[in-house]
């Protein structure tokens, strides 16, 4: 059984990765996961700086899933470099870093001082929609989306990820400009901007008041905006969305992601990804199917 899998150039040895921001960098999570038996460990976002995030409250949960205004809180490049990417080279797990910013430059400087770190890929996060100054804007305009992808391929040494945002009316017009700006791959779908009122306060509960919605409720909308982009265009996916079994990871890889991101499942079950992983192979053992590579994109 063949789950290895090929993006932008790189092997990884399943399709298994963690979706940024709810993984940390692994090293919370290893009492329960071996890092090293994941294709990939994503990073949570990182920033030229150390950034604090939104006031709380910041994480509610709704039906089907959660909504989280955290705002990218980090502890800066620098620290990163340090601690986490030496720390997940010694578990023997393969690396993509996220990659956050407020301006152009501030992506730049990271993904400069990550051109000489053992990283595979660089994720670079353009849609968050709980960070009022900066991301969203990147994320939403596609001559912007196409400007700073450019830009960042004019540095990066790594190859390139885009990850897109969802909330857009027209997701292949963005996946078609960052392919136009030079990037190796996308990843999407990022959170979806959503809001909870507590009724008996008359409060919002988040303190941002909107938030990214991510979960379960999500999922069916992953599926049909892979399935749009993998058409559209012809850059590998990273897709994401709401996956909680091996099953949910099929339909995104059968869309045409040739990796899947677990995320919220690690919020309520640490072992989630390597339950999502085990429930591929039984997949793929019930249906004799020798090679993952056969189902992506099949739709």
């Amino acid at each position: 059984m063949n789950l290895s899998v090929t993006l932008a150039g790189k092997t990884f040895k399943n399709p298994i990765t963690t979706a940024s921001g709810t993984f940390g960098s692994g090293a919370e999570f290893e009492e329960f996961v071996d890092l090293s038996a994941l294709g990939a460990v994503t990073t949570k976002g990182v920033a030229n700086i150390p950034w604090e995030g939104n006031a709380t409250p910041r994480i509610a949960e709704t039906y089907g899933g959660m909504l989280n205004a955290v705002g990218l809180q980090n502890p800066g490049i620098e620290l990163f470099c340090k601690r986490d990417i030496p720390h997940l080279v010694e578990k023997g797990a393969s690396i993509i870093v996220n990659v956050c910013g407020k301006t152009v430059e501030d992506y730049l400087e990271v993904v400069e001082r990550l051109s000489d770190e053992p990283v595979d890929l660089l994720e670079i996060n353009v849609s968050c929609p709980n960070v009022k100054a900066g991301g969203i804007a990147f994320g939403q305009n596609p001559k912007a989306l196409y400007d700073i992808t450019k830009a960042i391929k004019a540095v990066a040494k790594q190859p390139v990820v885009m990850k897109l945002s969802p909330n857009v009316t027209d997701i292949t017009e963005m996946a078609k400009a960052a392919e136009a700006g030079g990037s190796d791959a996308l990843s999407m779908i990022n959170t979806i901007t959503g809001m909870k009122i507590d009724i008996h306060r008359r409060k919002f509960v988040l303190a941002n008041q909107t938030g990214g919605m991510s979960g379960p409720a999500i999922h069916p909308v992953a599926v049909r905006m892979i399935y749009q982009v993998h058409k559209a265009c012809n850059l590998p996916i990273i897709g994401m969305g709401g996956v909680m079994t091996g099953e949910d990871a099929i339909e995104l890889m059968m869309a045409g992601a040739t990796m899947v991101s677990v995320g919220t499942a690690n919020f309520h079950n640490p072992r989630a990804t390597m339950e999502v992983l085990d429930g591929i192979k039984r997949y793929m053992e019930q249906y004799n199917i020798k090679d993952i590579n056969e189902i992506i994109g099949c739709m």
